[in-house]
């Protein structure tokens, strides 16, 4: 068995489909699926305390450390060296995303036994899935990658089948609220599969800031917030300090907001990872975008996206169903602090989270 290292999330998943989860020995901090991962040694930490950090500040701070030409990771050398890996799964694709190029060759020189490097650096949905077949063939495992590779295509060909025909609606994936980037690389791909059109989306490029006035333009009937590395939690936090009871922000404008049709996903699970994952980030879309063709009572994803309740991020509330009084204090009921989706840590005395 090949002691293997991962420098990608999308790759410890990608991996542990295959039944290596037993051969990594090193994983990077953002590695959480499957769970049983966490408890391994972590090689690659971020640099920038994201978690303390707003998406605009990160934004910031990301941008001044590249134009820098620093690191936005930190390798623990002394580690990999005493784990003495095999292979090292990593990419060259996004800097942002995890080490890459220079810094991970860097590395790999002060190394005592030279192991081998797959580089995963995929564009597209066939691309992803290249990998899965590239990564099979570096351990031994073809027959288990051939398995993984013909699911996700037969469940992207029934999705596609299941939204063929039906009208189009006009979708916009938010992949950065602060500043906003549409989305790139596979999403766009995704939205098609699910029955949708996202012409702001750059299939098979990467994600680019863009305008309010483009995004009026494109007016889009459903529009989805998935920032890149962020769960549910965070996502709804970041959408609340973007646009809780801003009420001049063009966002309300949409045709999204105006009918209701605004969905915070986790980004972290299905979209901003590319492993095998990403199949169920179109089964997901597709969910969101055509409703009427699936049956609530059976999704899978009831804990995996939140609608936004336009009125309550406006700051529209009714007594009863958002907060009741005691006294001269206001109390915000369950349904209000479910609805905002995300704990404010002002100890609510009905927080679900």
């Amino acid at each position: 068995m090949p002691r293997i290292v991962s420098f990608l999330p999308s790759a410890t998943e990608m991996a542990c489909a295959l039944g290596l989860g037993d051969s990594i020995v090193g994983i990077t901090h953002e590695c959480d699926f499957p769970p049983e991962v966490k408890y391994k040694p972590v090689v690659v930490r971020a640099v920038l305390p994201l978690e303390k950090m707003s998406q605009g500040e990160i934004d910031r701070a990301v941008a001044a450390r590249i134009a820098a030409g620093q690191s936005l990771y930190e390798i623990d050398e002394q580690l990999l060296r005493d784990l003495a890996p095999d292979l090292i799964l990593t990419q060259n694709l996004c800097q942002v995303c995890a080490p890459s190029g220079n810094e991970v060759s860097q590395v790999i020189k002060a190394l005592p036994k030279t192991p081998q490097i797959l580089w995963l650096t995929p564009q597209s949905l066939n691309e992803i899935l290249d990998n899965v077949r590239e990564l099979g063939a570096a351990t031994d495992r073809t027959s288990e990658a051939d398995a993984l590779i013909n699911n996700c295509q037969n469940r992207l060909k029934t999705l596609a089948q299941r939204t063929e025909g039906v009208r189009k609606p006009k979708v916009f994936c938010m992949e950065w609220l602060d500043p906003v980037y549409a989305s790139g690389h596979w999403v766009p791909e995704l939205v098609k599969i699910a029955g949708g059109i996202d012409e702001l989306g750059r299939e098979r490029g990467e994600s680019v800031r863009i305008s309010w006035d483009e995004i009026a333009a494109w007016a889009p009937e459903v529009l989805v917030i998935m920032p890149c590395g962020f769960n549910l939690e965070q996502i709804m936090k970041e959408i609340w300090s973007s646009f809780g009871r801003k009420t001049s922000s063009p966002f309300f404008d949409l045709p999204a907001a105006s009918n209701n049709r605004v969905y915070a996903v986790d980004a972290n699970s299905f979209f901003a990872r590319p492993g095998p994952r990403v199949v169920e980030g179109a089964e997901l879309l597709a969910e969101l975008i055509h409703p009427e063709l699936f049956d609530p009572s059976t999704s899978k994803f009831a804990n995996s996206f939140q609608q936004i309740d336009i009125p309550q991020l406006k700051g529209e509330l009714t007594e009863g169903r958002d907060y009741y009084t005691e006294g001269s204090a206001v109390v915000f009921t369950a349904s209000y602090l479910e609805r905002r989706g995300y704990c404010c840590g002002s100890g609510c005395r009905h927080c679900p989270y």
